[in-house]
């Protein structure tokens, strides 16, 4: 009797474990299904995606690759001032709101005094009295000698810069600083034009919160302006090698520079405008580039137009106050020693600086609304 229990027990376990076994063979079986059904699905969900991507990208961008354009298909309308009229309207509203804009561009001066990154008086002296030995006196001499030097030493000014050489605490905290005024400008211009209470102090404190993205959007601007840059590089080094000399080579040298520069700007309008996109809430780097150039569409040149009338503006500033600046500075000095050690210059380069930051804050973000409230579909 108990040799059969056994017998029926062993029978009955391994009809059990056949039983499990088949069970867990089925689940397998059906788990991988529905793993590779799952896949497939979800394949299938992301082209999908991608296509309507696609397609919408397409309604939004009426430029195909390598095809003409019908001008039917991309003329758009903007409304908008003529071009003195609106640098007027630009230099308005910052006259409207002068203190606030004053103390905003003393806040930043006095950071960039406290952190070390002001031009320093040395340094342009040693400047000025090279200029003053190494150039021939037949260069800078007759009526307009005096400014043709000023001019030189504003342009070495600019382009070399009156600081020492900065290491990479300093660039970083240069960068941020930078950075942060375009933030806080932008942050007070936004509460400005929607008649709200302005108040500097919540400018500073809550205006840095979009800092990383717009660094990324900078990024991408600063990559954009690599053609152009890289084309005057090699084209200076040709210059100075003499591998490029006088005639019609370099005459073909200078206009094939001058359509790789603007090619590089015509490139770049959209992500100005993308510069205040960015700051949006809960906006991506990506999203701000895509929105504004969607807006940009069918008005990319006239846009243009008016970015390079902004520079265009902004070095007959520099030119009309810092020319009769180191004029003066120079003159008064030759008369009194004792005031020589005064950074003159320097104080006004770094105003004339951050006035420049917020200015062309002001003039893109204001350039940023006519397009946004003309809104005008592409055709």
């Amino acid at each position: 009797m108990s040799k059969s229990r056994k017998i029926v027990q062993k029978t009955t376990n391994n009809l059990s474990r056949k039983k499990s076994d088949k069970i867990v063979k089925n689940i397998t079986s059906n788990s991988e299904r529905n793993i590779v059904s799952r896949f497939f699905g979800l394949l299938k969900l992301k082209i999908t995606n991608v296509l309507q991507r696609r397609n919408n990208f397409i309604k939004r961008r009426p430029h195909r690759s390598f095809i003409l354009t019908r001008r039917r298909d991309y003329k758009r309308q903007l409304e908008m001032t003529g071009y003195f009229a609106f640098t007027i309207e630009v230099s308005r509203l910052i006259w409207t709101k002068k203190w606030l804009f004053l103390r905003l561009i003393l806040v930043f001066i006095v950071l960039v005094v406290i952190f070390g990154l002001m031009g320093r008086q040395d340094i342009y002296d040693q400047l000025y009295n090279t200029l003053d030995e190494t150039a021939p006196e037949s260069v800078f001499g007759g009526t307009f000698g005096g400014i043709s030097k000023a001019g030189v030493i504003l342009l070495t000014s600019v382009t070399s810069g009156l600081t020492p050489k900065m290491d990479s605490g300093q660039i970083i905290i240069a960068s941020l600083l930078g950075l942060y005024i375009w933030l806080t400008t932008v942050w007070l211009l936004r509460k400005i034009v929607a008649g709200k209470r302005v108040i500097l102090r919540d400018g500073l404190y809550n205006a840095g919160s979009p800092i990383l993205p717009t660094m990324l959007t900078l990024l991408i601007l600063l990559i954009q302006m690599v053609p152009g840059a890289l084309a005057a590089l090699v084209a200076g080094a040709a210059w100075q090698s003499g591998l490029i000399e006088g005639g019609a080579f370099s005459m073909l040298t200078s206009v094939a520079l001058v359509l790789i520069i603007v090619l590089s700007l015509y490139w770049m309008v959209s992500t100005f405008l993308a510069l205040v996109v960015v700051t949006l809430p809960g906006m991506y780097p990506l999203r701000a580039i895509a929105i504004a150039g969607d807006l940009v569409i069918g008005r990319r040149l006239r846009l243009m137009y008016r970015i390079i009338w902004m520079f265009l503006v902004i070095v007959s500033w520099w030119i009309v106050i810092m020319i009769p600046v180191i004029l003066f500075d120079g003159w008064i000095k030759s008369i009194f020693s004792q005031i020589s050690w005064m950074p003159t210059v320097p104080i006004f380069m770094l105003i004339m600086s951050i006035i420049t930051i917020v200015w062309v804050c002001v003039y893109i973000y204001l350039l940023y609304r006519k397009v946004v409230d003309d809104g005008t579909a592409p055709s």
